[in-house]
């Protein structure tokens, strides 16, 4: 059991590291909107459990996207981050601008992390298939404990007083560019284009 949970620990760490940075800039984007932290964890635990049950149907032998296409869901924190930005730029103006707000809704944050995690899918799926039902329940477990133990991080970070004073002047471009960043990388990393362009020509 012991090697169970810390193997489960482990992997999780691994795949979820840039996640917890993401989470961060979500959180500091929120303290300053009034955003409650709740729709944050919750919209956190959706896109994870989402990431969880396919990579376990996926386990099973079942195919719900293929490999090939994953990286299209790298659109979803690319258009939220565009959004962002021309919202912001909009009302750069504005003291009362709440282009931050969009980043702290739940669905928002589902997405995002479904997208970000993608590539985990990739690695959880023969993880789980070479487990037993018993232990694969078991790191499942593990995984939404350290859900919360990231949330708790990334809050403690993301509403810290000097990292949010820090922050507040770059704030409406660096959260729009974190997503960005981020959906750009997963559609270029996955190699999607390069297969769209083939399929279009």
């Amino acid at each position: 059991m012991l090697t169970v949970i810390l193997a489960a620990v482990g992997l999780f760490a691994a795949t979820n590291i840039d996640d917890i940075v993401v989470l961060t800039v979500i959180f500091v984007a929120s303290s300053r909107r009034g955003i409650p932290g709740w729709k944050i964890v919750v919209g956190q635990y959706l896109g994870f459990i989402a990431l969880v049950t396919l990579s376990v149907v996926a386990a099973l032998g079942l195919t719900v996207v293929p490999d090939e296409w994953v990286g299209l869901i790298g659109v979803v924190p690319l258009a939220i981050g565009i959004y962002l930005l021309i919202k912001g730029l909009r009302s750069r103006d504005d003291d009362d601008d709440d282009s931050g707000t969009q980043a702290g809704g739940l669905l928002a944050v589902a997405g995002i992390t479904i997208a970000n995690g993608a590539d985990n899918i990739s690695l959880y799926t023969p993880v789980f298939r070479s487990m037993d039902p018993a232990d694969t329940a078991l790191t499942i477990v593990v995984f939404m404990v350290l859900v919360a133990v990231w949330c708790v991080v990334a809050r403690t970070v993301g509403t810290n007083r000097r990292v949010t004073e820090l922050l507040e002047r770059v704030e409406h471009w660096l959260v729009p560019l974190v997503f960005i960043g981020l959906g750009l990388y997963i559609i270029i990393e996955s190699g999607v284009l390069l297969r769209l362009v083939q399929v279009l020509s």
